[in-house]
């Protein structure tokens, strides 16, 4: 039996320490513990992947909260009959010492962490729902106070007018074009698009 650690961030600039601290303190090494950093709306995540692969029956796996193996609902009890049953896997949540499949493996035992993990999940999903909604808000918020988002929009250095005009007569070479208004191939077709569009209202 050997003893695994699952940990996961929802981005590369959230911090793991918290996670990663429990897992040393329970002494699994570095070489068992899968991090993974990203969204938990679904399991296609590389270190999730890699893990169960490598997984074998009798061992163990420690992950410190339900929501740490994922958000989705039905996606995580899944996963858990797939780790548990299929696989023979025993699985402790350590923030959550109901739902350790290494006790009560009685009929009761099962069924309570079952309804224990049915709450949590729901939980795990309700919140990242809710996450997505206050972040919809808060951009529709930011929209109507007038922050723009993506990329800024390159303007054209110079005259563009006198540029496109000097490069229709042949005056000047297409490089040229680009080099004196500073855009890209992609971009200088998109103004000039524009520029047209404009000139013919």
């Amino acid at each position: 039996m050997k003893c695994y650690g699952y940990v996961r961030v929802s981005s590369a600039d959230q911090n793991e320490d918290r996670q990663m601290a429990a897992m040393e303190g329970l002494g699994i090494p570095a070489e068992r513990v899968f991090t993974d950093k990203q969204s938990g709306k679904d399991f296609m995540r590389p270190a999730y992947q890699a893990m169960v692969k490598r997984l074998r029956a009798g061992d163990l796996l420690h992950i410190i909260s339900i929501d740490r193996l994922g958000r989705n609902y039905e996606e995580i009890q899944r996963q858990w009959r797939i780790l548990t049953k299929e696989k023979g896997v025993d699985i402790a949540v350590i923030d959550m010492p109901l739902l350790d499949t290494r006790r009560g493996k009685d009929l009761m035992g099962t069924f309570l962490a079952d309804i224990v993990l049915q709450i949590l999940s729901f939980v795990a999903q309700n919140e990242r729902e809710n996450i997505r909604k206050r972040q919809a808000e808060g951009i529709a918020a930011a929209k109507a106070r007038g922050v723009r988002f993506g990329r800024p929009i390159k303007k054209p250095a110079g005259d563009f007018g006198r540029v496109v005009k000097d490069w229709e007569r042949g005056k000047i070479g297409f490089a040229e074009a680009l080099e004196r208004t500073g855009l890209g191939e992609a971009t200088f077709y998109r103004r000039l698009r524009e520029w047209r569009g404009e000139r013919g209202k």
